[in-house]
C-alpha cells in the first residue's frame, strides 16, 4: 500500500492501518528466470575454473615431486646395489644442490667401501697364503712327529722285547744254579761249604727276583701284560703273602699282622696272583725299611654293588718315613726314595712302578701317607668282581661254645688274634701277661672253665722254661688245651715233646685255616695229623691219592711223596680214583686233568657229589696240568678243584701245596744224591733246543739218577704208540682225540730232559686248545718224537748211570 505517512507503518500491523491513510496500491512483478540463468552461468564458470585450477595444481605438484622423488629412488636403488656388493655403482648430478650433495655422499661411500673391500680382500689373500704355508709347516712337523713317535715306539718295543728275552735267557741258567744248589744242600758238606752254598743260593734268589721285576716291567711297557680273571679267596691270599714274608720280619723282631674287617667279602674274582704280587711288594718294602715296631695290613670294603666291590688295602709301618720330595719320585721307574738305603736293601726301583700299573689295570688307585721318622701308610684300591666259587669254605661259627683265654703282649697281634678267634665262634678273654693268665686258668668261674689257652712265646720278662712248666701243669692238672704262638725264627726243642692232642704250635702271623685245624685237632674226635719230620720211621700220618694215566708222571709224584713220609695211593683212571676214594681215608688228592674215559674234571665233579651226599668235609683236590690257559684254569676251579700245579712238579711245590691245604709240613730228607755219568746233550742246531738233556732230567727227578732214567725209558717206550695215534687222529680230523694224545705226551715230557719235544708239544697243544690245527706244528712234533728216539738209543747210558 501507499500511505500518507511512512510513520503509520511503524508499530502497526496491516490490519490496524486505517483506510484513509492508504493512498493507493502499487504491484511490481519481477521475473526470476534471468536471475536463475545468470546464477547457473556463474556456477558453471566457477566449477570450470576450479577444475582447471585443480588440474594445473596437480600437474605442477607432480612435476615438482618427480624432481625430488626420482633422485631419491635412484639413490635408494644405488644403496640397495651397494648393499648387495656392487660397489662400482655411481650416481650422476641431479641438478639440485641438496640432491647433488646426497649423490656425492653415496658415491664417496661406495668408493670408500670398494677401497676397503679391496684392501680387506688383499689382507685375506695374504692371510690365506700365510695360513697355507703354516698348515704345510704343521703338516711337515706332524709327519716328523709321527715318524719320531713310531721310532720311539719301535725303540721302546725293541727295548722291552730285549729285556723280556734277556730276562728269559738269564732265568734259564739261573734256575739251573738254584736247582743244583738245592741238590748240593742235600749232600754231605762242611760248614764252610754250606755257608758258601747258602750265599750262592741267596744271591741267585735275589738276582731272580730282580730279573722277574724287569720282565714284568718290560711286559707292561710293551702292553702285553694281561690280567686274568679267576676266583680266589681274599683272606687266604693275604695270609699266604704274610706267611711268605714272615721270616724276614721276624729276623728283625717286627710285629707282622693282618686285619680283615668283617663286612669285607672273601670270595673274589680277578687276578689273584698279581694282587698278591702287589701286596708282597708293599709289605716287603715296609719290612725292608722298618728297623723296629710293626708292619700291619688292613683290608676294608669301600663300595659294593650287586656284582662288584671296591676294596681298600693299606700297609702301615713304623719305619723311617718319607719326605714330600721323596714321595713325588717314588712311583717313577728305576727310582728309590733313599739311594743310601737302597744300597743296603737292594732292588731295582721297579716294584712300586709295577704295582702302580697293575692297580690301574684293576681300575683302582695307589698312594701313600708318610712323614719322616713317623712311618708310612701305603694304600691301594681295587675294583674286583664278587665270586661265590672262592668264598669262605669254613662253616659259620664252626667252634662255637669253646671258651678260650689269650695271652698276647703285642697290641696289634692281640687285636688280630681276637678278630680271628671271634670269627671262628670262640668265647675269648684277653690277657697281656702270664701271671694274669695263670690266675684265670687256675681259678676259673665254676660254670665257665677255660678250655683253650693261646699263649705267645714272645712274652717279655718270662723265661721259656718257666712257661713250659706252667703249660705242662695246665695240661696235666687243669685239662686245658694249649696253642703256642711262635715266630718263624724261633725254635724250642722242648715243644717237640708236647703231645699234639693237648698242645699245638703255630707260627705267626696266624692264618685262619691253620688256627681252625689246630683247634679242630685239639677238640674234635678226628684230629688233623701233625707234621711229618723228615727221616722219621714212624707210620705215615697223611694219605695222598695221585691220579694220572701216565705211568712216568705217576711214578715221579709217588716217589716224591713217599720220600717225604706220606702214604701214597695211585690210580690211573677216574673210575679207579672214585673206588679208592670211597674206601680209603684221604687227606689230599692230586688229579691229572686230561685222562681217557672219565677225565679229571668229571672225576672231581663226581667226587664232590658223593661228598655232598655223604655229608662229609670236602677233600682238597689239586689239578696237575702241563699247560693251563687262563680260561682252562677258570674251568678247573669251577668244577670243584681247589688249586692247580703246572708240570713239572717239584718236591717244594708238593710240600708247599700240602702244607697250604692240610697244614701238614712235609719235606724231602737230606740224602746225598748219586753222581751219575750224564748222557751228552744232543742238539740239532745252534738255534734249537737240545733233544736230550740229562742234567735237566736229573734235576726234574730231584737228583735221583735211577728215577730219571726210569721215567725217560717209560717215555721212550710209549713214543711209537703216541706217534701212531697222532697220525691217525690228524688224518681223521678228530681234534679232540688229537688234543688228548698231545696233552698226555706233553705231561710226560714235563718230567724228562727232552726240551725240544716238550716245546713242540706245548706249541701243538696251545694251537689245538685255541681251535687252530696246524699241519706244520704236528709235523714238527712227529719229527721231534723220532729225533728223541734216535738220540736216546744212540746215547743210551749204562745201567749203572
Amino acid at each position: 500500500p501507499l500511505l500518507a505517512s511512512p510513520e503509520l507503518l511503524e508499530g502497526q500491523s496491516q490490519n490496524q492501518i486505517e483506510a484513509d491513510a492508504i493512498l493507493g496500491w502499487l504491484e511490481v512483478e519481477l521475473s526470476h528466470a534471468n536471475t536463475q540463468l545468470r546464477r547457473y552461468q556463474m556456477l558453471l564458470t566457477t566449477l570450470v575454473m576450479v577444475l582447471a585450477g585443480l588440474l594445473l595444481t596437480t600437474f605442477t605438484i607432480s612435476q615438482m615431486s618427480r624432481r625430488i622423488t626420482d633422485p631419491i629412488s635412484l639413490s635408494n636403488r644405488a644403496i640397495a646395489q651397494i648393499s648387495k656388493g656392487q660397489l662400482d655403482v655411481r650416481l650422476n648430478q641431479q641438478g639440485s644442490r641438496e640432491l647433488d650433495d646426497l649423490a656425492q655422499g653415496i658415491n664417496t661411500m661406495a668408493q670408500t667401501l670398494q677401497s676397503a673391500q679391496g684392501e680387506l680382500q688383499q689382507n685375506v689373500d695374504q692371510a690365506t697364503e700365510d695360513l697355507r704355508q703354516t698348515l704345510e709347516t704343521i703338516e711337515i712337523q706332524n709327519i716328523e712327529l709321527d715318524m719320531a713317535r713310531k721310532t720311539a715306539q719301535e725303540a721302546s718295543r725293541i727295548k722291552s722285547e730285549f729285556l723280556a728275552n734277556m730276562s728269559h735267557e738269564l732265568r734259564t741258567p739261573l734256575n739251573g744254579i738254584i736247582g743244583f744248589s738245592n741238590l748240593l744242600q742235600r749232600t754231605e758238606l762242611t760248614n764252610r761249604q754250606q755257608e758258601y752254598l747258602g750265599t750262592i743260593e741267596k744271591s741267585a734268589d735275589n738276582l731272580l727276583a730282580i730279573i722277574n721285576e724287569i720282565l714284568d716291567f718290560s711286559k707292561i711297557e710293551a702292553g702285553k701284560l694281561i690280567l686274568e680273571n679267576q676266583p680266589f679267596n681274599l683272606r687266604d691270599l693275604i695270609q699266604d703273602t704274610l706267611t711268605m714274608l714272615a721270616p724276614a720280619a721276624h729276623q728283625k723282631n717286627l710285629e707282622l699282622v693282618s686285619i680283615i674287617y668283617r663286612d669285607t667279602p672273601i670270595g673274589m674274582s680277578g687276578d689273584g696272583l698279581r694282587l698278591k704280587q702287589i701286596l708282597a711288594n708293599l709289605v716287603s718294602n715296609a719290612i725292608k725299611f722298618t728297623q723296629e715296631g710293626s708292619v700291619s695290613i688292613r683290608t676294608m670294603l669301600e663300595q659294593e654293588d650287586d656284582t662288584h666291590v671296591l676294596l681298600r688295602i693299606s700297609v702301615t709301618d713304623t719305619g723311617i718315613g718319607l719326605t714330600s720330595t721323596q714321595q713325588k719320585s717314588l712311583f717313577q721307574a728305576f727310582t728309590q726314595a733313599d739311594n743310601s738305603m737302597s744300597r743296603q736293601a737292594g732292588g731295582t726301583g721297579l716294584g712300586l712302578v709295577i704295582a702302580k700299573r697293575l692297580v690301574e689295570q684293576m681300575h683302582g688307585e695307589i698312594g701313600l701317607d708318610s712323614r719322616p721318622g713317623e712311618g708310612s701308610e701305603f694304600w691301594l684300591t681295587a675294583r674286583l668282581e664278587k665270586s661265590t666259587q672262592a668264598g669262605d669254605d669254613l662253616p659259620a661259627t664252626p667252634l662255637q661254645g669253646i671258651r678260650a683265654a689269650v695271652m698276647e703282649p703285642l697290641t696289634l697281634s692281640r687285636q688280630a688274634l681276637l678278630h680271628n678267634l671271634e670269627d671262628l665262634g670262640l668265647d675269648v678273654t684277653v690277657y697281656d701277661n702270664l701271671s694274669a693268665l695263670e690266675i684265670a686258668v687256675r681259678t676259673p668261674h665254676p660254670d665257665e672253665p677255660i678250655q683253650l689257652v693261646l699263649a705267645s712265646m714272645r712274652s717279655p720278662g718270662t723265661r721259656a722254661d718257666l712257661m713250659f712248666e706252667v703249660l705242662n701243669r695246665w695240661m696235666n692238672d687243669d685239662s686245658c688245651k694249649i696253642i703256642l704262638l711262635t715266630d718263624t725264627t724261633e725254635h724250642y726243642p722242648s715243644l717237640d715233646q708236647l703231645p699234639p692232642t693237648d698242645c699245638q704250635v703255630l707260627s705267626r702271623p696266624l692264618c685262619t685255616r691253620k688256627l681252625y685245624r689246630a683247634v679242630n685237632q685239639l677238640f674234635r674226635p678226628e684230629p688233623v695229623m701233625p707234621a711229618v719230620i723228615p727221616g722219621r720211621a714212624d707210620k705215615p700220618q697223611i694219605t695222598v691219592l695221585c691220579v694220572d694215566d701216565n705211568e712216568a708222571n705217576l711214578r715221579l709224584v709217588e716217589t716224591f711223596l713217599s720220600e717225604m713220609g706220606a702214604r701214597v695211593l695211585t690210580a690211573t683212571s677216574g673210575e679207579q680214583a672214585l673206588q679208592i676214594a670211597d674206601r680209603e681215608t684221604i687227606q689230599l688228592i692230586f688229579m691229572d686233568v686230561q685222562m681217557p674215559g672219565m677225565d679229571g674234571r668229571a672225576t672231581t665233579t663226581e667226587l664232590r657229589l658223593r661228598e655232598e651226599l655223604a655229608d662229609c668235609e670236602p677233600r682238597p683236590i689239586i689239578a696237575l696240568t702241563a699247560h693251563a690257559l687262563a680260561e682252562e684254569r677258570r674251568r678247573l676251579i669251577q668244577c670243584g678243584m681247589n688249586d692247580y700245579l703246572t708240570k713239572p712238579i717239584s718236591p717244594e711245590q708238593l710240600s708247599h701245596c700240602i702244607f697250604r691245604w692240610t697244614g701238614i709240613n712235609l719235606s724231602m730228607p737230606n740224602t746225598a744224591a748219586p753222581s751219575p755219568a750224564p748222557i751228552p746233550a744232543v742238539a740239532v742246531g745252534p738255534k734249537t733246543l737240545p733233544i736230550l738233556d740229562y742234567k735237566e732230567g736229573l734235576q726234574l727227578a730231584a737228583g735221583k739218577a735211577d728215577l730219571a732214567q726210569d721215567i725217560l725209558a717209560m717215555l721212550i717206550k710209549g713214543l711209537p704208540g703216541d706217534r701212531v695215534l697222532i697220525e691217525k687222529y690228524m688224518s681223521q680230523g678228530d681234534d679232540e682225540a688229537l688234543l688228548d694224545v698231545v696233552h698226555r705226551l706233553h705231561g710226560a715230557t714235563r718230567y724228562c730232559g727232552v726240551p725240544q719235544l716238550r716245546e713242540c708239544c706245548l706249541q701243538a697243544e696251545t694251537l689245538l686248545k685255541q681251535g687252530k690245527k696246524s699241519q706244520m706244528a704236528i709235523s714238527q712234533l712227529i719229527e721231534a718224537i723220532e729225533q728223541v728216539r734216535v738220540a736216546y738209543h744212540t746215547a743210551e747210558p749204562s745201567p749203572s748211570g
